[in-house]
């Protein structure tokens, strides 16, 4: 990170971690601190906010730590958890309450925040719809987003959650996205080839560099600019650990498309229903898949597209976009992880540049806040005869009851008869008031659903009478529920904090709204999430802006005929702008 943002035109001056290699590395490259303080404790973040208070920074940036957030993360601490390893509280996941108040002490004019995108993927999104209120309520704009980073520029398959806020409440308009990737092979086919025998203390790589003939891309020429001219023949760092014979002869059997389990018997260390994809062989016309941390550890995932070996730790940096004059500290494997562990320095400096430009430049215009959008559709919510009855009920019964028995009516007719449905308060009131129930569907002339009610309120009476989250997900998998009502009926009277759902609806205005498309929300779980969202804020009223917003996907912004006048969030769309 520090190192994009240097490359946009910043000047670091303050850096913390734990690790003391990348701590070394980082005072190495980047002049200023280079603290390994606990920022989990008061009393450090009190002086850093102190620190870059006085100092007058004009941005902050990091990250909350990773690991608690990613899915392999999650997995593990549950396993630690279950065997007593690690207490049950994880207090890594507060860090970025620290990171909050080291903002809120320094008052800079921007702030980046990077992350994985699991760190939208909690049910509710606590940490993340936490961390845009606060900087709202404290004069920022705010956006989030899932980016891949190949788009700006970097040569493998790696998304991150980046978050950026503005003071004054100024537009941040993202970076402009390339169509062109930079494939694996025109990162790394400069570098020598090196022997699967050589390792870390080979004789080959006693002289700490290897002889290096030149450039030939343009990405690899950028890789290059900055190596002293006394050393525009050697490459540093080209080293990767020694091929065992077994793994070697493996390595030759593969190409890009071969699985693990696909090895001959005799091959195979590793258990193939387990490890599937153990080794994978990279493609160099495409892009690398993931460099993580992992990489210290084994390099299995990692087999040179042309070489029968594991990627050095100049390739790995090159895919990161480390350039060839980066050095990291410490051993092998702490560079390894290092390298990991790293934003990639393009993505950071395509960020970095971008927040410049509103720095220096300004803005066109005052952005859109989330505070703003959750008025909207609150107001909406409350006053819109399009909201149907049942949903203002605060009841998940009165929900189901009144979508299976009116969802389809008109007005006229729900107007009507809500009355009498909303009178069947209950599972046991509904059995009480046989009559009532057939007159209603006599008369609306659904003979079957006199069954299907019954039925369904003797499984409730059954429960104690209450409707939670696990009866209704069953409804919806038996076929006696529609998704989009189990999913009001949740909302009514939340479990907890209430769910960000990312339904088919949302998803259509929240894509049309932001980007003028609804293609363009392609993972609902993370960036269409996360869209969601940033329509409905995290307040005691986003309920009611999350209801609003499911029931203008279903009756207002329909996938044919989008009836813009009607929509509260019309004056700010970029569907009905053009844009």
């Amino acid at each position: 990170m520090s190192l994009g943002l240097e490359q946009a035109g910043m000047r670091v001056v303050f850096g913390a971690d734990f690790d003391p290699d990348a701590l070394e590395t980082h005072a190495h490259h980047f002049a200023g601190m280079s603290v390994d303080w606990d920022l989990g404790d008061p009393e450090r973040v009190e002086q850093v906010g102190s620190i870059l208070r006085s100092a007058q920074i004009d941005v902050i940036a990091g990250g909350p730590p990773c690991q608690p957030f990613s899915k392999a993360g999650r997995s593990r601490m549950r396993y630690l958890v279950k065997h007593g390893v690690r207490e049950r509280h994880d207090k890594r996941r507060d860090l970025w309450q620290s990171y909050l108040e080291i903002v809120r002490l320094s008052r800079p004019r921007a702030v980046i925040m990077e992350n994985v995108p699991d760190m939208a993927l909690d049910r509710e999104m606590f940490i993340l719809r936490s961390i845009v209120r606060r900087l709202e309520d404290w004069g920022y704009s705010v956006q989030e987003r899932v980016v891949d980073t190949y788009r700006y520029g970097v040569p493998q398959f790696r998304q991150r959650l980046i978050l950026v806020a503005v003071l004054g409440g100024l537009d941040f308009t993202w970076p402009p996205e390339s169509t062109k990737k930079v494939t694996l092979g025109n990162a790394i086919r400069d570098l020598p080839p090196v022997d699967p025998k050589d390792g870390w203390a080979s004789d080959a790589n006693r002289a700490g560099w290897r002889r290096y003939t030149g450039p030939r891309t343009e990405f690899q020429r950028e890789m290059r600019s900055l190596v002293p001219s006394a050393h525009a023949h050697r490459v540093y760092d080209h080293v990767t650990r020694r091929v065992r014979d077994d793994d070697q002869a493996a390595f030759e059997q593969l190409d890009t498309k071969t699985r693990y389990s696909e090895l001959p018997e005799e091959l195979k260390r590793y258990r193939d229903d387990i490890f599937d994809d153990k080794y994978k062989r990279l493609d160099a016309d495409d892009l690398s898949r993931t460099i993580t941390a992992h990489i210290a550890k084994d390099g299995y995932w990692y087999i040179h597209p042309e070489q029968n070996r594991t990627l050095t730790i100049r390739e790995a940096a090159r895919i990161q976009t480390f350039p060839d004059h980066f050095r990291f500290a410490g051993a092998p494997t702490s560079a390894f992880r290092q390298i990991g562990n790293a934003v990639p320095p393009r993505l950071a400096r395509a960020m970095g540049t971008a927040v410049l430009e509103v720095l220096e430049r300004g803005a066109p215009s005052l952005a859109v806040t989330t505070s703003d959008t959750k008025a909207a559709l609150v107001e909406w919510f409350g006053t819109s005869p399009a909201i149907s009855p049942w949903l203002r009920s605060g009841s998940r019964w009165l929900v189901v009851l009144g979508d299976m028995v009116l969802g389809s009516e008109s007005p006229t007719v729900v107007n009507a008869l809500w009355p009498s449905i909303s009178a069947l308060g209950s599972a046991n009131r509904l059995l009480e008031s046989e009559e009532v129930v057939r007159e209603v569907v006599a008369w609306l002339g659904k003979p079957d659903l006199t069954s299907q009610l019954f039925e369904m309120a003797r499984a409730v009476a059954a429960d104690g009478g209450s409707l939670g989250d696990a009866q209704l997900t069953e409804m919806v998998t038996q076929g006696t529920l529609r998704r989009t009502t189990a999913e009001l009926a949740m909302l009514a009277d939340p479990e907890g904090e209430e769910p960000v759902i990312a339904n088919t609806g949302s998803l259509r205005v929240a894509g049309r709204y932001f980007q003028g498309t609804e293609r363009w929300l392609k993972n609902r779980t993370s960036d269409g999430r996360i869209a969601v969202g940033r329509l409905i804020g995290f307040d005691e009223e986003s309920t009611k802006a999350q209801v609003a917003l499911i029931e203008i996907g279903a009756h207002v912004c329909t996938p044919k005929a989008p009836d813009c006048s009607a929509c509260p969030l019309a004056a700010w769309c970029n569907y009905r702008s053009g844009r």
